[in-house]
């Protein structure tokens, strides 16, 4: 087992200064995980105002269309 006299401490290395660009990409990335959470929230309720809206609704048959709904050239 080593000496603790004799062990020698690694001094840890200093954090390098955040740069211009290192705060502008984490700014930026900031703002775009703040419009995505919103974005998120905001389908969500719209999701959900969608399914209570339409569990109101009676369930409608799917009329198949015909083959020549195409216009033809």
């Amino acid at each position: 087992m080593a000496n603790p006299e004799k062990t020698i401490e690694v001094p840890a290395a200093r954090p390098q200064k955040e740069t211009m660009l290192d705060k502008t990409t984490r700014v930026v990335r900031q703002i775009n995980e703040e419009d995505a959470h919103k974005r998120y929230e905001k389908s969500a309720k719209l999701r959900k105002a969608r399914f209570e809206k339409e569990a109101d609704r009676p369930v409608e048959a799917i009329r198949p269309k015909s083959s020549r709904a195409r216009s033809r050239r």
